[in-house]
């Protein structure tokens, strides 16, 4: 529900209807905006003009074309130079395969070509059209005529249709995109992943036909100020017409409202900064996400614009995030969606409304979880809806693991512009994530150039680089199982300090990626984890065996990360990807459509993520019979009230007997952090056992529990 575009004046984009012609109609003020989804014919040709004369196969829109009907052989097959060097790496190619260009395309094709016809519900003077996001590169062509073209493979292109519009008749809309990323110009970022193979072309997101009269709305931008009870608007007005004089007003739904007279010289594009006061504001987080609806009106054009009271930042002097002024501990996952997208397995599911809303909301309120990141680039814009209804924060990635020197810094700078104008009416959206484990210092001159033009001004994570604003956070993946000399037994003398690699800095720290430790769908290691899988379980294991060591490893280290409080934030790698024989990671799904997690995954890290966290700092493999043993027992308070209760020790057998057990009040203070020592008296037998530490805050019946398999042993 973000605004709406009508024709943008960026320098990429090729307007072929230099001066528009306004075509007379009534004063209707009310914007009439019409879905194009749907099922749309498709074909193919190998030079960028060669329009199909026969459009023989049918494709979903928004979706991808390897759901077209029939099939296209070889879709998406594209061998990035990355992804060929990271097969080179893991021995699985011969060196011989390198390549200095972008990458190979393994398909005949240069292109696909989209069609289908419409005829608009009403005269209007502006016509337009928006493609919410398609790769690899957009060019559109109505009744014949070529309207324009939109390289941007992550942002919404606009496309100006009023002199080519038939309004009283049908109209015949084609769209080309590229069939592979060598179809645009190499100063274009089209995606890097190392550990992609397949490059999907597709319209896969929404399409809408906006007709408006003049003047145009073409952005709305509405920033919260929670201080001060109020909002900052900030409208570009496009008038296609002569001099006049129009009413600017905003009306926030049932709420107050702000008029202003504006002066308009012919065909001038203004932008215009307003503040409007919303007296005893209701703010917007993940435990209470309420929205709020804003409308933009013209008297010839009106745009509804969602948004919620909310204000998110880091602070460098406590290493912290602050959500509306409180210390804020984010919590969380990872969705690599663009993966996920060349798993057959995916098909339709992510444009599913209630399959979405899934993955969004209830997942992660099951878990525990406040935040979700989407790991190297955007997903469609109902993604982002469900996430301000659901209340999760998101961390948004551009396309970006691993820079290309032939991309335009021009380039770079426009596609952000579009990215954040596309995003930043969204309350979910919590910071701008330029990269993602990146080396240059290009994205910093980028950064710098657009972070203003964030009304809301949120923070930026520059990748693997340093950070450019004096309270930006930095990211850090700390992939301790990539050392194959480490043990869980080390964390016990480790004090969970993070140094990002490679600048080692003192700006607030978050983990939005570890552990070495993925299994496919069927619970065999993936092409990046077998040698990780080899030393922690050699010899024959079952599936069963491996899902419930990955999950208690990964809830242990969840654990470890969260209570030594190093990190602003703790987010997981990564409960949505693909599973597919030649992928590095994957997910944590046992059934995609359904949406069952793993059971082992599930038990372990919904109790790691508990907001009142517990850590038994103790990894030995066994304990020593008939001893007295101290354990030291850490807990974490992620709320803004304080916690107490009673905190237990036991020692059960597998069966569940209790041998030993011991007992303590705890106290942990809002936002707070607190060790305690407790002693057990190892029985004199031997076998295997579970040491668990349970929390049960005031009356809770459900407590956290941190848990850890021993054996005892006659010493």
């Amino acid at each position: 529900m973000q605004s709406s575009r009508i024709l943008p004046r960026h320098g990429r984009f090729l307007i072929l209807a230099a001066l528009l012609v306004v075509v007379p109609s009534p004063a209707f003020p009310d914007r009439i905006t019409t879905s194009l989804n749907g099922t749309w014919e498709i074909g193919e040709s190998v030079g960028p003009e060669e329009i199909p004369s026969v459009f023989s196969h049918t494709v979903p829109v928004p979706g991808l074309v390897s759901l077209a009907t029939p099939a296209f052989p070889d879709a998406g097959r594209f061998d990035s130079n990355l992804y060929i060097a990271g097969r080179i790496r893991l021995k699985l190619l011969d060196p011989a395969a390198m390549t200095e260009a972008r990458g190979v395309s393994r398909q005949t094709r240069n292109y696909f070509w989209y069609s289908r016809r419409f005829r608009p519900s009403g005269v209007r003077q502006i016509a337009a059209l928006r493609i919410g996001k398609a790769q690899f590169g957009t060019a559109v062509w109505l009744n014949g005529k070529k309207i324009g073209e939109h390289f941007g493979c992550f942002t919404a292109g606009f496309f100006n249709l009023t002199e080519a519009i038939d309004w009283k008749g049908e109209n015949l809309l084609v769209v080309r995109l590229g069939a592979h990323p060598l179809a645009v110009p190499l100063t274009v970022p089209t995606g890097t992943d190392p550990s992609k193979k397949y490059w999907l072309p597709g319209i896969y997101d929404n399409v809408t036909l906006i007709l408006a009269d003049n003047p145009a709305i073409e952005t709305v931008q509405v920033a919260p100020r929670i201080q001060t009870s109020e909002v900052v608007v900030e409208t570009q007005i496009h008038n296609y017409g002569g001099p006049r004089t129009v009413a600017l007003q905003h009306e926030v739904r049932s709420g107050p409202q702000i008029s202003e007279k504006i002066d308009l010289k012919a065909g001038e594009i203004k932008l215009v900064r307003q503040t409007l006061k919303i007296p005893g504001a209701i703010l917007w987080s993940p435990e209470k996400p309420h929205l709020y609806e804003i409308v933009t009106s013209t008297g010839g054009d009106n745009v509804v614009t969602r948004f919620g009271m909310r204000e998110l930042r880091f602070d460098t002097a406590t290493r912290r995030a602050y959500l509306n002024g409180k210390p804020y501990f984010l919590r969380g996952s990872n969705v690599a969606l663009h993966r996920f997208m060349e798993d057959p397995k995916s098909g339709r599911l992510p444009w599913d409304e209630k399959w979405v809303r899934k993955v969004m909301g209830e997942i992660p309120k099951r878990m525990h979880w406040n935040s979700i990141r989407f790991h190297v680039g955007p997903p469609p814009e109902l993604w982002l809806d469900i996430a301000d209804e659901e209340g999760i924060l998101v961390f948004n990635e551009f396309y970006i693991f691993k820079f290309r020197d032939e991309w335009g810094t021009a380039e770079l700078i426009d596609e952000f512009k579009e990215w954040m104008r596309d995003q930043w009416n969204h309350p979910s959206v919590g910071m701008w994530d330029a990269s993602n484990e990146t080396l240059t210092d290009r994205l910093a001159e980028v950064i710098t150039a657009v972070r203003d033009l964030d009304l809301s001004k949120r923070s930026w994570d520059n990748g693997y680089n340093l950070p450019v604003g004096p309270d930006d956070p930095v990211e850090h993946h700390p992939y301790l199982f990539i050392n194959k000399a480490f043990e869980m037994a080390d964390l016990e003398k480790m004090t969970g300090a993070t140094a990002t690699l490679p600048h080692p800095t003192g700006h607030a720290v978050i983990i939005n990626e570890y552990d070495w430790l993925w299994l496919q769908i069927d619970g065999s290691p993936t092409d990046g984890t077998r040698d990780t899988w080899s030393k922690l379980l050699p010899g024959d294991s079952t599936a069963q065996e491996r899902f419930a060591l990955q999950a208690y490893l990964l809830a242990g280290l969840t654990e470890f990360w969260r209570a030594h409080r190093a990190a602003a934030g703790v987010i997981h790698f990564c409960f949505l990807s693909y599973s597919v024989p030649y992928s590095n990671s994957s997910g944590n799904f046992r059934d995609i459509q359904s949406l069952t997690l793993e059971p082992h995954f599930e038990d372990y890290m919904k109790e790691a993520f508990k907001p009142l966290g517990v850590y038994i700092n103790f990894w030995q493999p066994k304990l020593v019979a008939n001893a007295d043993q101290r354990f030291a027992v850490m807990m974490v308070n992620d709320t803004e009230h304080p916690a107490g209760g009673k905190l237990v020790l036991s020692l059960t057998r597998e069966d569940g007997t209790e041998l030993a057990r011991s007992e303590v009040p705890f106290s942990v203070p809002a936002f707070g952090q607190q060790t305690y020592a407790l002693d057990l008296k190892i029985p004199p037998l031997a076998g295997k056992c579970l040491l668990t530490a349970a929390a049960y805050d005031g009356g809770d019946a459900e407590p956290t529990r941190s848990r850890r398999h021993v054996v005892v042993r006659e010493d």
